[in-house]
C-alpha cells in the first residue's frame, strides 16, 4: 500500500462526501458552502500542493536520514500490524502537539490561522491548508523515524490520518454517542473551529480525543459554535490570508524597540504583549483580549 493508492480511493469518497453535504444542504433548507470561501480554501490548497511538491523529497531525505540513526529496530521488535498501530497513534500524538504549539507560538500561529479563516465549516474547509504547513511539521514529526518508524510507513499512515482529518468537517453529522469518548468527531472539531470563548485553543486531536482528556484541553460541543477568527479576516484572498500573520507578526517585532521582546514576540503565544502595552482589538485575529503581562 502506498500513499497514492490511499489518495485513489479516498478522493472519490471525499467529493461523495461533499456532494451529499450540498443535498443535505438543500434539503434542510440551509447554506454550507459559500462560493468566495470555497475559492479562498482551493488558492490555499493550491499553495500547500505547490510547496509539498518542491519540498517533499528535501523533506523525505531529512526523515531518512534521521532514519539512519533511529534508536530501536522496531521491525525486528514488533509484528507487522502492531507496528502500523502504534505508528497510527505516535502519529495521532505527535500531530496534538504540533498542532498544540500552533495554537500557542506565534510564528507557528502565523502559518496555521490560514486554516481557521474560514466562517464555514463544511468538507471542503478540510482543504483550507496553509502554504508553508509541510515546513511546520517537520521539527515535530522528525521524532518518528528516531523512534525507528520507516518514513515510507508513517507516510502512508499518515496518508490515513490526513483523509481522517477530512471527516470531521462538516455540520451535517450531529453527536455519535460512545464514539465521542475516544475520536475526534465531527462535534469534537466543530468546537476547535470555535471563536466562541470557552471554545478557543480546544480539541486539538486528529483521530483521537484521548490526548485533549488527558491533558485538559477537552471541550463539549454545547453552544451554537462561531466559525472563524475572532476578528475575521475578510478577505477570500490566499495571497493576504497566508501573510497577514506574519506582516503583523513582523510590525509587532519591529515596533518592540526591544530584542528580547522581539524574540518573544515571535516565539511567544498570540495573545502575548510587553507589560504595560495593550495591543489595538483590530490586531487581534483569534484572541478576544491581550493578557496584559510579560510572561
Amino acid at each position: 500500500m502506498t500513499s497514492s493508492d490511499i489518495y485513489t480511493v479516498g478522493v472519490p469518497i471525499i467529493f461523495a462526501l461533499i456532494a451529499f453535504e450540498v443535498i443535505m444542504g438543500l434539503y434542510q433548507n440551509k447554506s454550507y458552502y459559500h462560493l468566495g470561501d470555497t475559492l479562498g480554501s482551493m488558492g490555499l490548497l493550491a499553495g500547500n500542493i505547490v510547496v509539498n511538491i518542491v519540498t517533499m523529497g528535501t523533506v523525505m531525505a531529512i526523515y531518512f536520514g534521521v532514519y539512519q540513526f533511529r534508536l530501536f529496530d522496531l521491525s525486528q521488535a514488533l509484528p507487522m500490524w502492531a507496528l502500523w498501530l502504534v505508528n497510527i497513534i505516535l502519529i495521532d500524538f505527535v500531530f496534538y502537539w504540533y498542532h498544540r504549539c500552533s495554537h500557542r507560538s506565534r510564528f507557528l500561529w502565523a502559518i496555521h490561522m490560514n486554516h481557521h479563516s474560514s466562517e464555514e465549516m463544511n468538507f471542503i474547509v478540510a482543504f483550507r491548508q496553509a502554504w508553508l504547513g509541510p515546513l511546520s511539521k517537520v521539527p515535530f514529526f522528525m521524532i518518528l523515524p528516531l523512534l525507528g518508524f520507516d518514513p515510507l510507513m508513517t507516510l502512508v499512515a499518515g496518508s490515513l490520518s490526513t483523509l481522517w482529518g477530512v471527516l470531521g468537517h462538516t455540520r451535517v453529522v450531529g453527536k455519535l454517542g460512545p464514539l465521542e469518548r475516544i475520536f475526534n468527531t465531527p462535534s469534537h472539531h466543530r468546537v476547535h473551529h470555535g471563536s466562541n470563548p470557552q471554545y478557543i485553543d480546544k480539541n486539538y486531536g486528529n483521530f483521537l480525543i484521548i490526548w485533549d482528556r488527558l491533558f485538559s484541553t477537552h471541550a463539549i460541543e454545547g453552544e451554537t459554535v462561531v466559525y472563524g477568527l475572532v476578528n475575521n479576516v475578510n478577505t477570500f484572498n490566499p495571497i493576504k490570508i497566508t501573510f497577514m500573520g506574519w506582516k503583523k507578526l513582523f510590525r509587532d517585532m519591529w515596533q518592540s524597540g526591544n530584542a528580547k521582546y522581539a524574540i518573544q514576540h515571535f516565539f511567544a503565544a498570540p495573545d502575548w504583549q510587553p507589560k504595560g502595552k495593550i495591543s489595538h482589538i483590530e490586531d487581534q485575529k483569534y484572541y478576544p483580549l491581550a493578557e496584559n503581562e510579560n510572561k
